[in-house]
């Protein structure tokens, strides 16, 4: 899979193309990929994928929150797992919100020369969404392609959107946003010296720093997996402020006590895949306590991802 920053640089023939956000690559995602993919190489073209970055309703002003479901790394490892042969990274700004569906089919077509167009149910581009699919459909008369529209996936009669599994994440409810991301929510981070306080009662953790736009699950305890150097592991995640310790209030942090793990690894990344919230994160009167539910959470864990 290659994958580009821009346009610059790209000029491609025999082609597939979709084009949309993708924030999270969920099983709505998943479908419309499917569908590109088998459409593209039954002709022996190329599956392209356009993602937008920034999300243009960030940009637009409409949407507060600047969270992500996937980094564009991820987005994009995800997407050519998927069999995509070509991923387009494409710096959303105001400029390009201010493009008329054809200026900016137009742009398209003078680096992809694509025959078809995959697009979701709700699909729309150009200025004020004008480019819904009936006028793609009329500028592909023109441009040579053909435009295919893919419905919507429902679970539990609730449509799969990524804002509906941020929301899940938010709120901790780590199993309910794992159905609707069709596997289990991961963010990466960087292992950074603590305060080390895991290690004087036999409990060491890693405190991660994670990308400041990634969505972090509610404060709480997590049962998850834990991936090192290619390596994978049982582990307790922490998110929150450790109030045992803390007086005051502080960001919250995430710390996973990876199980049966004693490297070094400062300066190095991890990846967290949660499968299940445990408990609520809570004051203790003493260390003795705490470190007595952390025994207690570690053994659910483990039974957990048996």
């Amino acid at each position: 899979m290659q994958h580009f920053s821009s346009l610059e640089g790209v000029h491609l023939h025999e082609s597939w193309l979709t084009i949309g956000s993708f924030d999270g690559v969920h099983l709505g995602h998943q479908e419309i990929i499917r569908h590109l993919v088998s459409e593209a190489h039954s002709r022996e073209a190329l599956a392209v994928a356009m993602a937008f970055f920034p999300h243009p309703a960030i940009v637009l002003g409409k949407r507060q929150n600047p969270l992500y479901l996937t980094t564009i790394e991820e987005r994009a490892e995800i997407m050519g797992e998927m069999g995509v042969d070509v991923v387009i990274t494409y710096p959303f700004d105001l400029q390009t919100a201010n493009l008329s569906a054809r200026e900016f089919i137009a742009l398209l077509h003078e680096h992809i020369k694509f025959e078809g167009l995959c697009v979701g149910h709700d699909f729309a581009l150009g200025k004020n969404r004008e480019g819904n699919t009936e006028k793609l459909s009329l500028l592909g008369q023109e441009f040579g392609y053909q435009v295919e529209l893919i419905a919507a996936v429902k679970n539990d009669d609730v449509i799969v959107s990524s804002s509906g599994i941020r929301t899940k994440i938010l709120e901790g409810e780590i199993e309910q946003a794992m159905r609707f991301l069709g596997r289990h929510y991961r963010i990466k981070g960087k292992v950074i010296p603590g305060d080390g306080r895991g290690k004087t009662i036999g409990i060491p953790t890693a405190n991660l720093e994670i990308w400041q736009e990634q969505a972090i699950p509610k404060t709480g305890v997590y049962a998850a997996w834990a991936k090192i150097r290619d390596r994978t592991f049982e582990a307790v995640v922490n998110i929150g402020v450790r109030p045992t310790f803390e007086l005051e209030t502080s960001l919250p942090r995430v710390e996973a006590h990876v199980l049966d793990f004693h490297e070094e690894i400062y300066g190095e990344e991890i990846i967290l895949s949660f499968v299940a919230r445990l408990r609520d994160e809570r004051r203790f009167p003493n260390i003795e306590a705490l470190v007595e539910q952390i025994r207690y959470d570690i053994s659910r864990t483990k039974q957990l991802l048996l």
